[in-house]
């Protein structure tokens, strides 16, 4: 039997420790991205933008900390208590489609941050994409884009 000293308790403890942060990364590496983007403004939807504006205004307008709520694990802004209200009653309406995630991208079968600048609203639903460019390959073929990204939504977040 081998005999147990300060140099194999160290050894040991090492060991340990490495494998311990191994597993960490690994799991960490292969967890799902979050539902909703909020890489552009950490833990905030649409970088700060009000979702409901792209409907009632016809353009991306920011939004107010003041006039905020949480949904689906992030915080959501608006310019006013009215959209507020608004995306409250409903929040599937004015939510941008693919939790904000580039739709050009998630048609592709990846993700990509989605622009709240770069949008446009389709049979009633907010789209946004990563770039002018990346859009404007997105609106070669609007509807067959929005069938593959409906189709890759949302097991597209394990890739």
């Amino acid at each position: 039997m081998p005999s147990f000293n300060r140099r194999n308790f160290l050894t040991l403890t090492a060991s340990a420790a490495v494998a311990a942060s191994l597993g960490l990364i690994s799991s960490s590496a292969f967890a799902a991205k979050p539902d909703i983007f909020t890489g552009l403004v950490k833990g905030v939807a649409v970088a700060g933008y009000d979702p409901v504006a792209y409907f009632t205004q016809g353009k991306p307008v920011k939004g107010s900390t003041e006039h905020s709520l949480s949904h689906e694990g992030a915080e959501w802004r608006f310019s006013s208590a009215d959209n507020k209200t608004m995306f409250e009653a409903n929040p599937a309406r004015y939510a941008p489609q693919y939790g904000g995630y580039c739709a050009y991208a998630v048609s592709q079968g990846y993700t990509a941050k989605g622009e709240p600048d770069v949008w446009k609203v389709v049979d009633d639903k907010l789209y946004l994409n990563f770039s002018r460019g990346v859009q404007r390959r997105w609106e070669k073929d609007i509807p067959g884009h929005i069938v593959q990204g409906d189709g890759n939504w949302p097991t597209v977040l394990n890739n």
